[in-house]
């Protein structure tokens, strides 16, 4: 994330902005969900799938988790034994990497750390974003990325859309009603979920109202 006249943010970035750190961490479960390194588990738990290791003795990079952002490496580092949302979310590893990113949205100006809570320069972004990534309505065309930033901004209701099987059974929603097809069977290998994609919307200055 840059600073000054424009701001790039991750969605890991707007998923904190405007959910907190439960919309961040769950952002960063679906990208590794989406690269095939993690599945739901038994009774709301998230686990791994050995796709990594194996990806690693192929030589294969599609479903490496070595070039991901530290939220999403650290949330997988803290899967070494099947965990729910909230167990993930108080990992030391993931409060780390989430005071980390709190901390860059701290000196973009885009939270206030006492009280701590959005800027008008975050409001703006989000609004901003909002209006050029519309709450989706299918899951067909979206690519990774896409998948993403609809969830980091809308939340529980993108997840119904573009996940909603998966969501269910690990714990990320309380109800689901469109079933999720497996979308990360039909991401391109390597593709999109590493956070590489930055959304840019103007902003610096960041004021409160």
């Amino acid at each position: 994330m840059g600073s000054g006249t424009s701001v790039r943010l991750e969605p890991y970035e707007v998923a904190l902005m405007r959910g907190g750190t439960r919309s961040a961490v769950t952002v960063a479960v679906l990208a590794l969900h989406l690269r095939g390194l993690v599945d739901a588990g038994r009774q709301g738990r998230i686990r791994t799938t050995g796709a990594a290791e194996a990806g690693a003795g192929a030589g294969a990079a599609g479903n490496s988790a070595d070039d991901l952002p530290p939220l999403p490496t650290a949330v997988y580092a803290a899967l070494q034994r099947p965990a729910s949302i909230a167990e993930l979310e108080t990992a030391p590893g993931v409060r780390g990497a989430l005071s980390e990113l709190r901390a860059g949205l701290v000196a973009a100006r885009m939270l206030r750390s006492l009280p701590p809570r959005r800027t008008r320069a975050a409001r703006h972004a989000l609004r901003a974003l909002r209006a050029g990534h519309p709450l989706p309505t299918a899951r067909k065309a979206l690519s990774p990325d896409d998948v993403l930033i609809a969830v980091a901004l809308y939340g529980e209701p993108a997840l119904t859309v573009l996940a909603a099987r998966f969501a269910l059974r690990a714990g990320l929603t309380a109800r689901a009603e469109v079933a999720d097809k497996g979308f990360h069977r039909n991401a391109p290998r390597g593709g999109g979920t590493g956070g590489g994609s930055y959304v840019s919307c103007g902003g610096g200055s960041g004021g409160s109202d």
